[in-house]
């Protein structure tokens, strides 16, 4: 879930992502997809450690946004960026995302 400018269109993704495969020789990439995804105005947070170690920052996003005057209106998600099977657990990078509202 990355935000990508408004011009990439769906025939230059999918170009794109067969240069990938044809390039990194690697049919990983055919899971991409595009989608256009409204969430609306959400508060964020880049976590780096262990994913059983998120719920600080998640309390975190809750407390800023409260405190600034939004209410919590969906459960958080999760971007991941790195390979837990290649990346050392406390240098992992995720995204924790939630949706807000003005109360």
């Amino acid at each position: 879930m990355l935000r990508l400018p408004e011009f990439v269109t769906q025939e230059y993704f999918t170009e794109v992502v067969k240069n990938l495969i044809d390039r990194k020789k690697s049919d990983m990439f055919k899971l991409a997809r595009l989608e256009r995804f409204h969430e609306g105005t959400s508060v964020q947070i880049m976590h780096i450690g262990p994913y059983d170690q998120e719920q600080p920052n998640i309390e975190k996003m809750h407390a800023f946004a409260r405190a600034n005057g939004y209410d919590i209106t969906g459960k958080h998600h999760e971007l991941y960026f790195g390979d837990p099977h290649r990346t050392a657990p406390e240098k992992l990078r995720t995204i924790l995302r939630t949706p807000i509202a003005n109360k």
